[in-house]
């Protein structure tokens, strides 16, 4: 190559765009670069994975199954007197007990519909 091509080429304005794009990609390729270094000294300060003896372990009568069972509302307790205010703590803890009846309830094809879902309604 000779001085004229290299006076040619720095002369044209092609070469700063290509310069550009070099530099602008060394910065990208360097920004990469500190993110994976960076990762990887976040991942060493990290505690370290669980042996396989610390892992969790089925309980020695199996695994947990589980449990259904039909609930009923608590009724909320009356105050003696009207003017009086229930207090936090003399209501039940849970709003709900166990119910008398566990039988599942089904629905009767046909026994109800809600607006808009297409069915027929209460027939």
């Amino acid at each position: 190559m000779s001085t004229a091509t290299f006076e040619l080429a720095a002369a044209s304005g092609d070469v700063l765009n290509v310069l550009a794009a070099f530099v602008g990609g060394l910065i990208i390729a360097g920004g990469l670069v500190w993110a994976v270094l960076l990762g990887v000294k976040v991942g060493d300060e990290e505690s370290p994975r669980p042996l396989p003896e610390e892992q969790p372990q089925l309980p020695t009568t199996g695994a947990v199954r589980e449990m259904r069972e039909m609930r009923e509302a608590e009724e909320v307790p009356v105050a003696a007197d009207e003017r009086e205010r229930l207090m936090p703590y003399q209501l039940r803890h849970s709003g709900t007990r166990r119910g008398e009846d566990q039988q599942r309830q089904r629905w009767l094809p046909g026994s109800s519909g809600s607006f808009g879902s297409g069915g027929l309604g209460h027939t």
